[in-house]
């Protein structure tokens, strides 16, 4: 069965080429064939979304250096076997707390930081769940991305919203929303996450 995002894989290699040919060329005549390059995959992207061909390129040309994938933490906190979720302000969705890593995060404090900041709880993580491959379905979440998992014990605070979420809430296994925010938590997340806590002895998972 033919991958209906396929033009988003094709877009998203010839665009980390270029990223990366272009960090490297040794000449102008390179970094022309390069610019060319990001301009095709600027092209599909626009091509699918409704996102002008400009913007796509612009952005595409802010990114430099050896094209790597970004890195996405999660927390999953538990009280009373119950999962803490947030739902998103943008688009109404159910996720796991937690967001991109900055530079100069340790990982497990990301995910503790992202946690606070959209629901109000002070955490500690004790445990990765998981490392998974997080493609981006999304226009606006275009670069391939990883994603860990940690599994957080609550220290304190108390729910409440921020200027990402509309709602804090916990959930048992049997109760999770189906409308999840996007690809930033999938069913497979909450499942490893809930196996983790039933079971300390399980190794974590990766793709």
């Amino acid at each position: 069965m033919p991958n209906p995002n396929q033009w988003l894989d094709w877009a998203r290699e010839i665009q980390a080429l270029a990223q990366s040919g272009k960090t490297y060329a040794l000449n102008d005549w390179q970094i022309e064939r390069y610019d060319k390059l990001m301009g095709i995959a600027a092209e599909i992207v626009s091509q699918y979304t409704d996102l002008s061909h400009q913007a796509i390129l612009e952005n595409f040309k802010i990114q430099t250096g050896y094209a790597t994938p970004k890195i996405d933490v999660r927390g999953a906190v538990f009280r009373e076997g119950k999962l803490l979720m947030v739902k998103e302000s943008r688009d109404g969705g159910w996720t796991m707390p937690g967001g991109w890593a900055d530079v100069g995060d340790y990982p497990a404090a990301a995910a503790e930081r992202e946690v606070w900041e959209e629901s109000g709880f002070n955490v500690k993580a004790r445990k990765l769940v998981g490392v998974y491959d997080a493609n981006r379905v999304k226009p606006m979440e275009f670069y391939h991305a990883f994603k860990l998992v940690f599994l957080c014990d609550i220290l304190g605070g108390e729910a409440r919203t921020s200027n990402e979420t509309t709602d804090v809430a916990f959930y048992s296994q049997e109760e999770i929303p189906e409308n999840f925010a996007g690809e930033r938590t999938r069913p497979r997340h909450i499942r490893d996450a809930f196996t983790a806590l039933f079971d300390p002895a399980v190794p974590a998972v990766f793709d």
